[in-house]
């Protein structure tokens, strides 16, 4: 079977510093492509290194998370336009809203955010967005400021029917990680699971975040290899095959991320 992890903070020192390792591991396990998320113009440059390295199984995003939106500078556009010319590049964020620590003031998560959508609009590249309990402040900028056909995919989707319905609306494409392994926490993502749409739905571990919990015995840190554990619980409440939902969620990824050369090996 092969995987494909559709968002990984390679970067993290928790995983760099056995980079080998993690990307043998996810390869001996099916995980042939990782996309790393880059939340800050440092990371984005230290993603695309990495892809460098590892130009047949590593992808990357260019962007700013609204955490480090108050220390994003003011040539912002110019810079992610110019590191969005590398084939690498397959997505603009992690960017988006987070109302729930404020660490940048939502003025500037704001407009930080808005700024981001104008690149991916020029670019036809899809937003690879980040929320939290900022749903209807994030819906009016999109509305606002997205081109109407522009993909869109929420990262790390944990919310309930109401959200879904909201991005369903829209046609946004879902990224499921450990989080629906989680029986402490799952229960909202659970009631919204029979409506994602399978064919925009793919799977990512957000490394080495979000330990998928089914695991045994239990590691230390999350990591691309183990995407497949996500899968598992995915199959068994979409009532499908393991291999059928590697098969759909992998297709769905290299769709999304335009990787039409490797389509036929999904």
């Amino acid at each position: 079977m092969e995987w494909f992890d559709a968002g990984v903070n390679l970067t993290h020192a928790r995983l760099d510093r056995q980079l080998k390792s993690v990307i043998e591991r996810a390869q001996s396990t099916g995980v042939l492509n990782q996309l790393v998320i880059a939340t800050n113009l440092a990371e984005a440059q230290a993603a695309l290194e990495l892809c460098q390295r590892f130009p047949d199984s590593l992808h990357m995003t260019v962007g700013v998370h609204p955490h480090d939106a108050d220390d994003a500078p003011n040539d912002l556009q110019q810079q992610l336009l110019q590191l969005a010319q590398s084939p690498h590049v397959k997505a603009i964020g992690e960017c988006g809203l987070d109302f729930n620590r404020n660490f940048s003031s939502p003025t500037n998560q704001q407009r930080v955010f808005i700024e981001q959508i104008e690149v991916a609009n020029e670019l036809n590249l899809p937003l690879y967005l980040h929320e939290r309990e900022a749903l209807k402040e994030q819906l009016r900028i999109l509305d606002r400021y997205a081109s109407p056909n522009l993909p869109r995919l929420t990262h790390c989707f944990t919310g309930g029917r109401n959200a879904a319905d909201a991005y369903n609306e829209r046609e946004h494409w879902f990224g499921l990680t450990g989080w629906l392994c989680d029986e402490r926490r799952n229960h909202d993502l659970l009631t919204a699971l029979p409506t994602l749409p399978k064919q925009r739905t793919v799977l990512e571990t957000d490394a080495p975040f979000l330990l998928p919990r089914n695991i045994r015995p239990r590691p230390r840190d999350n990591e691309p290899a183990f995407v497949p554990y996500i899968g598992e619980v995915l199959a068994k409440h979409w009532d499908l095959s393991v291999a059928d939902v590697a098969k759909l969620t992998t297709a769905n990824a290299l769709r999304l991320f335009n990787r039409d050369k490797m389509l036929s090996q999904a």
